[in-house]
């Protein structure tokens, strides 16, 4: 038996699907376009994402020698967390630049054993498995085995020079694709393809079409997933809570919110030390299962050192909507003896809403002192707990 690999592609970035969502948003019920969105790979179907249903479904098909998926670098610790949840074995490989470097990265993780690479993308949401039998049973006839679809329209190519094509002699590309390794190495060689039969035709390989499907389309666009019939997001509610500590000590003015107060004492800290915003990311990253702020932002990381924490809370922000998660409520609370916060709680308010990307009714920031008790009635520091409700990315409403 041939010793072939499975490997998934799950390394884009998803501009078009992001533009298509952008647009519903502006043309639904006359609402803004939302400006945080998720990778398509991180659309949950019930609660899993996408690209998780994708691996389970292709690792099924056959017994692989070996299976990698590519991910950006900064996902792959949390996409690691889903696999040993439902114990699927997958090295993570980091994605490139472009698909074709996505899928080098990817080979460079395999034996020198294996002969035959089964790839596919992410986007290809929907395979059904006779299609992957179909490619799988030609392994010993071609260089690179690759399921089409005919064309049903006429075609026509180039308005300057308007020339009608026989549609007949045409076939629209789909993967996975099945390529003898040392042939696709070699193609890479000659420069960038966009999928492994081009670059193997072009130093001669020999290639074998079978039929593919419509149901393997790709998603490229929201409106794509009315076609699917996927099962919609879980409705779950997700929570969490963080907590944070820093020092109170001399100075010339503290951060608490993203807003800076003029006060004789400043906070310790290896970044600016805005421990409300600290806490606010450990509720975010708790709520989702992603770690800590401080494996994130670790103070022996010298690029950290007075680092603006609005630029922390940014970066996870980011990463939660990229994921497949909306923010949608913030509650945080501050416990201070000095200096006074009151005056402040509004401006911290909407600079956390900013921040978080919801609407400044849906957060809530709340100081009070401890009357004197404990290290922060003596003083010597401020307390802030912060508590977060998150939803998967509804992209079911936006399809109406």
């Amino acid at each position: 038996m041939s010793k072939i690999a499975l490997i998934l592609l799950a390394a884009g970035e998803s501009r078009r699907f992001k533009d298509s969502i952008q647009d519903s948003t502006q043309n639904h019920l006359n609402q803004n376009a939302v400006t945080k969105l998720p990778k398509k790979q991180w659309i949950r179907i019930g609660e899993i994402p996408l690209w998780l249903k994708v691996a389970k479904e292709l690792q099924a098909v056959y017994p692989f020698c070996d299976s990698v998926l590519s991910a950006t670098e900064f996902e792959i610790p949390y996409m690691q967390k889903y696999l040993d949840s439902f114990n699927l074995h997958f090295k993570l490989s980091r994605g490139g630049t472009t698909r074709q470097e996505s899928l080098k990265n990817a080979i460079d993780t395999l034996d020198s054993t294996i002969e035959f690479v089964f790839v596919s993308d992410v986007a290809r949401c929907n395979i059904p498995a006779l299609l992957s039998t179909r490619i799988l049973q030609k392994i010993d006839a071609y260089d690179c085995v690759v399921p089409y679809l005919n064309i049903q329209d006429t075609i026509a190519y180039d308005d300057s020079v308007l020339e009608y094509l026989k549609r007949e002699h045409l076939k629209i590309i789909q993967t996975p694709q099945l390529s003898r390794l040392s042939m696709l190495k070699k193609a890479f060689k000659q420069g960038d393809f966009t999928d492994e039969s081009s670059g193997i035709y072009a130093i001669g390989g020999n290639i074998g079409f079978v039929k593919g499907e419509q149901t393997a389309r790709k998603l490229t666009f929201l409106q794509d997933l009315e076609y699917f019939k996927l099962p919609y997001p879980s409705n779950q509610t997700l929570v969490g809570m963080g907590g944070d500590i820093h020092a109170l000590t001399s100075g010339d003015g503290i951060v608490l919110g993203g807003i800076p107060i003029a006060c004789p004492y400043k906070l310790l800290a290896h970044s600016d030390g805005d421990v409300c915003l600290h806490a606010l990311c450990d509720a975010i990253l708790g709520a989702i299962g992603a770690g800590d702020i401080g494996e994130w932002f670790p103070d022996s990381d010298s690029n950290y050192k007075g680092a603006d924490s609005k630029k922390l809370l940014e970066k996870v922000v980011d990463f939660v909507y990229s994921v497949g998660y909306s923010l949608k409520q913030a509650d945080v609370t501050i416990f201070a003896q000095k200096p006074k916060l009151s005056p402040f709680k509004n401006a911290m308010e909407s600079q956390i809403a900013q921040l978080l990307g919801i609407p400044k009714f849906k957060v809530n920031v709340k100081a009070t002192t401890t009357e004197k008790l404990g290290f922060v009635g003596r003083e010597e520091g401020v307390f802030v707990q912060a508590n977060v409700a998150l939803e998967y990315f509804n992209w079911k409403n936006l399809l109406w």
